[in-house]
């Protein structure tokens, strides 16, 4: 530090603050402005970036609580449309048990009704044959009958017996 001390040479003192002060102005002159310059943009390209990013998360939020809605509104529509298809299912389905049984109560109907066609034709047909033959039995036994003269005239005469006058 003596050293120092005694070499201290005013002038090269003076001429150093004065270098000090040209370079300090050349620098606050060409340096200091566009690197203050460039901090400021920078700084304002962050701030900028952080405005968008809060809007961009609040769009991002909107967003959200819209797809969200519209979620739940498709799902109250599909619970409805399959509500609705289940109501029309049933009904058909209801539909087609009343029509078959109507159909079937009127095959049932018909079917009686056929029976009871044949049932009467069948009857008709057995009294057709049990005339024709208690006819053919009647006329074969009265031809035994008949050709004695003695068994004709002893049935003529039971007959008149039956018969009263008035």
């Amino acid at each position: 530090m003596d050293a120092l001390i005694q070499d201290f040479s005013l002038g090269l003192v003076f001429w150093q603050t004065i270098i000090l002060l040209i370079v300090i102005v050349l620098l606050g002159k060409f340096a200091w402005r566009p690197i203050v310059d460039a901090l400021e943009d920078r700084e304002k390209g962050i701030a900028d970036a952080l405005a968008s990013a809060e809007k961009a998360k609040l769009e991002m939020a909107r967003l959200t609580n819209e797809n969200e809605q519209l979620l739940k509104e498709a799902r109250e529509e599909r619970d409805i449309i399959l509500k609705e298809a289940k109501q029309l299912s049933d009904k058909l389905i209801a539909d087609a048990k009343a029509a078959s049984q109507v159909e079937g109560a009127k095959m049932i109907e018909n079917a009686k009704r056929e029976i009871e066609d044949q049932k009467l034709k069948a009857l008709a047909e057995v009294k057709n044959q049990v005339s024709t033959l208690s006819l053919e039995i009647a006329r074969k036994v009265l031809t035994k009958e008949f050709e004695d003269q003695n068994k004709q005239e002893a049935l003529v005469s039971d007959l008149l017996k039956d018969v009263k006058l008035n």
